[in-house]
């Protein structure tokens, strides 16, 4: 997994932002999160959904594994982080929605992106969503 997210990651610093494959035209983010028994810093590719200038949220889906992403542990531990959203590199706390709020979210998440839904009847875990909300 490492190898291919180095390889997004170089792509989305390459191009602004913007990566193809099976990202093509979607709204791409990298966190910044350090490891909570690590303390180690690691930068990992998500799709996020913008809300506003200052807001955005990502899913903690894992491809619908059964298991959390390791970054969301990480985020729980550790929720401020530095993100990089196009060129721009900024601040934010991670705050992970409450499940009325997610569930509604939700809809959102499926309606513009298709796959989740596909990872959710992988899974029998709640997939978390996680707001980031930058830091003035």
């Amino acid at each position: 997994m490492s190898d291919w997210n180095d390889k997004i990651i170089e792509e989305f610093r390459a191009n602004a932002g913007r990566v193809g494959g099976m990202f093509e035209g979607a709204p791409m983010i990298l966190i910044h999160h350090v490891g909570a028994k690590s303390g180690v810093e690691r930068v990992t590719p998500l799709v996020h959904f913008p809300e506003d200038d200052d807001h955005t949220v990502i899913v903690a889906s894992a491809g619908g594994a059964p298991n959390h992403p390791a970054w969301y542990h990480n985020l729980k531990a550790n929720p401020k982080i530095d993100v990089e959203v196009g060129a721009e590199t900024y601040t934010v706390v991670a705050e992970e929605l409450p499940r009325a709020e997610r569930d509604e979210f939700w809809k959102r998440v499926v309606a513009e992106k298709p796959g989740f839904a596909d990872y959710e009847r992988k899974t029998d875990r709640l997939i978390p969503l996680v707001r980031l909300t930058r830091v003035a």
